[in-house]
């Protein structure tokens, strides 16, 4: 009705051509308010019942991929925890070895070994060791 008292208008006015502007802008203002009003539709379409019911596997889907990147996050954080305490354990024995070679070195020295050996009242040998031999006879 608004578009026909438009262009009942447009006809009695004498440049035709401002006329036939006015009706295509007032249609396109028509054709965009159709629009947002199919959009505002389009949204309660979105969130009725039926259509959340339809959505909820996508849903369940989402939130189980939420789960597992919280779960990932988790794990990787344990993970280099771990890590992390067995790269110190191994520096831990590292020292301890380094450590302990170095005492078996410096006890391992001849003069240490006499200084041990006193005690039990052994003595440091002086001359030379005797290669003993056993001949075999053959018959």
């Amino acid at each position: 009705m608004k578009n026909q008292h438009a262009f009942n208008v447009c006809i009695n006015e004498k440049p035709p051509d401002k006329c036939f502007i006015r009706d295509k802008q007032k249609i396109m203002e028509v054709q965009q308010s159709n629009k947002e009003q199919e959009l505002k539709k389009d949204w309660k379409r979105w969130l009725n019942y039926q259509s959340v019911v339809r959505q909820l596997p996508f849903f369940l889907f989402l939130a189980l991929l939420a789960v597992i990147y919280i779960y990932n996050g988790h794990y990787a954080d344990k993970t280099i925890r771990r890590i992390n305490n067995t790269a110190r354990e191994v520096k831990e024995l590292q020292y301890e070895y380094k450590t302990v070679k170095g005492e078996v070195m410096r006890k391992g020295k001849q003069s240490e070994v006499v200084n041990a050996v006193k005690s039990m009242e052994l003595k440091e040998l002086t001359e030379s060791p005797t290669v003993l031999s056993a001949e075999i006879e053959s018959e």
